[in-house]
């Protein structure tokens, strides 16, 4: 049967569509079955499009995760390292503390709501009493659950730790930061393009995409494409609200850029990881120069604890592990760097994807361009003579194809989003650059006794000094309260470690300042030594 006598006269009020004075084959029904079927391909048309963009962004998610955890688990088997070789009286009982930190720094950067701050202090919170009873007073032997925690409350006040936990800090937070707000990004990302991709079509764009696609067939004109201005027309009409997001997008990329740059200079994430131990190194090492006066302290608001004479019980001390240095830190951090470099060189190629994206899906089979003849939306014809509007909800107003009403709440949801990510970090990094100009203006550090200062806050991953606790208040109203002494400690979120992990080459002889040519100094050679240091030298 041919086309002509399959045809029928079907009346216009029964086609809401593909009206034509000819005779047409089309049903209402089958007009219906081609705005689903308009609506399934624009979706998989812009999921073409948006596939690269997709793989790029998930597969650097992927990539930056894995190298970031192999720098992070490189970083904690380093500090590990150092108790069981430097400090092993107390290399058990810290390796806890040195895992919840970690942890913590990890669920910082993928966005968890907590800080560097509160990691890095409730580090320290938890290994002064361990670096107090084991390496300052190692007789102790009445190490109880109340006396753990009076250690633990008069660290906030004594600062035992000095300069080191402070610094150590601002250091983490600055590097920290960047990583923290690319992975935000990079999520961000991911929710625009999956938003877009199924940003529901309105009726007028859907009853336009069926007049161009498939009223042709109505009339038997199956082989014939639309005409270049006039898919135009229709896509930027029905793309106008996801075009919107160009402005915003191009900024984003933007920040992607600065945020990798960020990255990779001074305050680079993987020379901040690895400093961690140095940096808790240096801190054992100022407050057993300080025993003296830190025993004076504790001995006041904590009482004196039983003590033995003689060295620790064997059990406590943890046998030297041969580590080997392996190349995993090399080859994370080059891996690292690499993906960075490769990842923003193509993204920048996206920065006009939402500005150019009608263009795209009226590119290839879809239109005639080397035919002398195309579909106008009435009729075949050797050109389109309408006018051509650009893109954006604006230009849409003089559309000869269909009705722009507005823009779509979703799309206009993510516009701010984007925007305000986009603020945020263009506040914060001008912020960081002030400070920090003011900081290097400045001289000196500071005093080793304040333990929070203004080179970070809340954002770089640290709190104010305001939620720290008076030790001296919160002992007397535990005595006040002793129902509150087993109140619920914060809890850390556990992460699976449970992975190969690499090791650092040392040797197992290894000095306190971790130079690895001496064996460790004993406690008392390390408090006679401060108390000759104090002799001749009054603070």
């Amino acid at each position: 049967m041919t086309v002509d006598e399959g045809k029928t006269r079907a009346s216009e009020s029964d086609l809401q569509i593909c009206q034509h004075r000819t005779p047409t084959c089309c049903t209402k029904k089958m007009e219906e079955s081609y705005q689903a079927a308009v609506r399934r391909e624009r979706t998989q048309s812009i999921q073409a499009l948006n596939f690269e963009l997709k793989y790029m962004i998930v597969g650097h998610i992927t990539a930056f995760q894995e190298a970031f955890e192999s720098l992070l688990r490189f970083a904690e088997n380093r500090t590990s390292s150092l108790f069981e070789t430097a400090y092993r009286p107390m290399a058990k009982e810290a390796a806890e503390p040195v895992k919840e930190l970690f942890t913590d720094i990890s669920l910082y950067v993928l966005g968890a709501e907590t800080t560097v701050e509160s990691a890095v202090l409730r580090f320290f919170d938890s290994l002064f009493p361990l670096v107090y009873s084991r390496l300052i007073n190692p007789g102790i032997t009445d190490l109880s659950e109340d006396y753990t925690e009076c250690l633990r409350l008069t660290r906030q006040d004594i600062n035992p730790f000095g300069r080191y936990s402070k610094n150590m800090v601002t250091e983490l937070s600055k590097s920290l930061w960047a990583s923290r707000m690319l992975s935000q990004a990079l999520s961000l990302g991911i929710e625009v393009i999956n938003t877009t991709e199924h940003a529901a079509l309105t009726k007028e764009c859907s009853k336009a995409l069926v007049k161009m696609q498939y009223c042709p067939h109505c009339q038997g004109l199956t082989l014939i494409r639309p005409c270049v201005g006039y898919c135009l027309n229709v896509m930027r009409g029905c793309l106008a609200s996801v075009s919107e997001l160009d402005a915003q997008w191009r900024e984003y990329i933007s920040t992607l850029e600065y945020l990798t740059n960020e990255m990779a200079a001074s305050h680079d994430l993987e020379i901040a990881l690895t400093g961690i131990r140095n940096s808790i190194n240096e801190a054992i090492l100022h407050a057993q120069l300080n025993g003296p006066q830190l025993s004076a302290t504790v001995d006041k608001v904590c009482g004196q604890p039983k003590q033995q004479e003689g060295n620790l019980s064997s059990d406590n001390i943890v046998p030297v592990k041969e580590a080997t240095e392996t190349q995993t830190f090399a080859m994370a951090h080059a891996s690292l760097n690499n993906k960075r470099r490769e990842f923003i060189k193509n993204m920048k190629r996206s920065r006009t994807f939402y500005a150019s994206i009608a263009e795209r899906l009226c590119d290839g089979d879809l239109v005639m361009r080397d035919s002398s003849t195309c579909w106008n939306g009435e009729d075949v014809v050797e050109s389109y003579t309408s006018r051509v509007v650009s893109n954006g909800l604006k230009a849409q107003i003089n559309n000869p194809e269909l009705k722009v009403r507005g823009l779509d709440p979703v799309v206009s949801n993510l516009i701010d989003k984007l925007q305000h990510f986009n603020q945020l970090d263009a506040e914060k990094a001008k912020l960081k650059l002030e400070r920090w100009a003011s900081r290097d203006a400045g001289s000196g550090g500071g005093s080793e006794e304040m333990e929070s200062s203004g080179d970070c806050d809340d954002e770089d991953g640290c709190q104010g000094s305001g939620d720290r606790i008076h030790t001296a208040d919160t002992l007397k109203d535990k005595k006040t309260h002793p129902e509150n002494r087993n109140e619920p400690k914060p809890t850390v979120k556990k992460i699976d470690t449970t992975t190969t992990t690499s090791t650092v080459k040392s040797s197992s002889k290894h000095s306190v300042t971790g130079n690895g040519n001496s064996p460790a100094p004993s406690s008392s050679l390390v408090i006679l030594t401060a108390l000759a240091v104090l002799w001749h030298c009054p603070l």
